[in-house]
C-alpha cells in the first residue's frame, strides 16, 4: 500500500516540477544579485546589509506565489512547498556578497 507521502509525490508531473525549480532558481540568483548591488549602494555594512537579503527572500517569495502561482497552493507547484521558495540556496548568498562588496568598494571605498 502506498502511503500519503508517495500519492502526494506521484501527483508531481516530474518534467513540470524541474521546469518550475530551475525558474525559481533562476529568479532567485536575478533577485540575490540585485539586492546585492542595492546594499553596496545603499553602503550598508555588517547585519544591515544581511538583514536586506533576508527581507528581499521574503519579498521574492511573497510576488512568485501572487504573480506565478495564479491562487493555487504552493505545493501544488513546488515540491519543497514555501521552504523551497524562501530557501536562498548556497550559491545566492555568494553571489550576494559578492556584488555587495563590489558595489561597495566601487561606490564608497574609491569615491
Amino acid at each position: 500500500m502506498s502511503n500519503p507521502a508517495e500519492l502526494k509525490a506521484q501527483r508531481i508531473f516530474p518534467q513540470n516540477a524541474q521546469h518550475n525549480a530551475l525558474v525559481l532558481s533562476n529568479i532567485k540568483f536575478v533577485s540575490s544579485c540585485f539586492v546585492g548591488a542595492v546594499a553596496g549602494i545603499l553602503g550598508l555594512q555588517n547585519l544591515y546589509g544581511f538583514l536586506l537579503f533576508g527581507v528581499s527572500l521574503f519579498v521574492t517569495a511573497g510576488i512568485v506565489a501572487g504573480l506565478k502561482l495564479k491562487g493555487g497552493s504552493v505545493e501544488k507547484y513546488i515540491a519543497g512547498g514555501w521552504v523551497d521558495m524562501i530557501n536562498p540556496g548556497q550559491e545566492n548568498i555568494f553571489s550576494f556578497v559578492l556584488l555587495w562588496t563590489l558595489f561597495y568598494g566601487i561606490v564608497h571605498v574609491y569615491d
